[in-house]
């Protein structure tokens, strides 16, 4: 192993996961450092999952090569299983079993010695704030505190490196704060965590980000860098009355792309950020609107996602763009 690679939590090279004739991840390839917080960011259905239990073992790749924790994905699953935490969407959890009984569960499914499960499950409960609900079934706590729990069983044994598949599907705004807080806690003790979602504003919290459709990395980096460096089009954003009316004819002016709710109101993506400035603002003074801003911005991850979507199908269809 060079001394790049060792720096890397996760490596993987044209890794691909067929079933029959359907793709469902199509040769990606990308990397993870040691500590940071990387993101895998998509719409249901684009790979995510796939992509996470090949990473975890659980399933085999159809092509391609990559290693966790320097293990390989193909050869040495059951050594990445042991090296690994995995919280999966459905947050893998006993309901019939008290809080401190799942903990003990995991403790020996994950081999932690009898001598030290004591010492380990409080340390799950106080990281998780779970002292008030340790006797109490699980059954009977809300998602936000399964959340947690099945956090803290997915890392009882300290696992170096953590993949979270979105872990914060269907829990409300509140938890979703206070568990990236977690996140952010693990990442801080040297913890490689790689996360799902397709929740954009989730997609802020990460380091770097790799965004997937349809099974293909359309692109990498950070938050910043994709929103600074990938988006071609300007993002105009337009505040006035009845924006969902309004948007109709602002998508017909010469030079903008589309225009789309956002908020109170729209984000109009065009050519050029001056002249769509100009124009829209024109149209609605012309029809009667209350106008009470128009300016550039930066792009939203959302924009950028969208934008880059939208520019890989016309790639793949560009007979539709001629029939709009």
């Amino acid at each position: 192993m060079t001394d790049s690679s060792a720096e890397k939590a996760v490596v993987v090279r044209d890794l691909e996961k067929r079933f029959g004739g359907f793709v469902a991840v199509n040769r990606v390839s990308f990397s993870v450092n040691r500590g940071e917080i990387y993101g895998f960011l998509g719409p249901n259905g684009a790979g995510k999952s796939t992509t996470i239990r090949m990473l975890c073992g659980i399933l085999a790749p159809t092509s391609g090569t990559g290693t966790v924790g320097g293990f390989d994905i193909r050869t040495q699953s059951e050594a990445i299983k042991a090296t690994i935490g995995y919280m999966s969407q459905k947050f893998s959890l006993y309901q019939d079993l008290t809080v401190e009984e799942n903990i003990d569960f995991y403790s020996g499914i994950y081999g932690i010695p009898p001598g030290q499960r004591a010492e380990r499950k409080q340390w799950v409960i106080d990281m998780a704030g779970l002292a008030e609900h340790r006797r109490r079934p699980t059954a009977i706590l809300s998602g936000g505190w399964k959340q947690r729990l099945a956090l803290g069983c997915a890392i009882v044994h300290q696992p170096p490196i953590v993949f979270l598949d979105e872990p914060t599907s269907g829990v409300d705004p509140i938890s979703r704060r206070q568990f990236w807080d977690l996140i952010y806690e693990m990442a801080g003790r040297g913890v490689t965590v790689f996360v799902t979602t397709h929740y954009m504003d989730e997609a802020e919290y990460c380091d770097r980000l790799a965004l997937i459709y349809r099974g293909e990395l359309i692109a990498t980096g950070t938050p910043e860098s994709l929103k600074t460096a990938l988006m071609k089009e300007h993002i105009v954003e337009v505040l006035c009355d009845h924006a969902e009316v309004a948007m109709a004819g602002i998508e017909k002016l010469d030079g903008v792309k589309e225009a789309a709710l956002f908020g109170r109101g729209l984000h109009v993506v065009a050519d050029d950020a001056g002249q769509a400035t100009t124009a829209i603002r024109d149209l609605l003074a012309a029809q009667g609107y209350r106008v009470e801003r128009i300016e550039r911005i930066v792009p939203s991850l959302e924009d950028v996602f969208v934008s880059l979507i939208e520019a890989r199908d016309r790639a793949e269809h560009p007979q539709a763009e001629v029939l709009r």
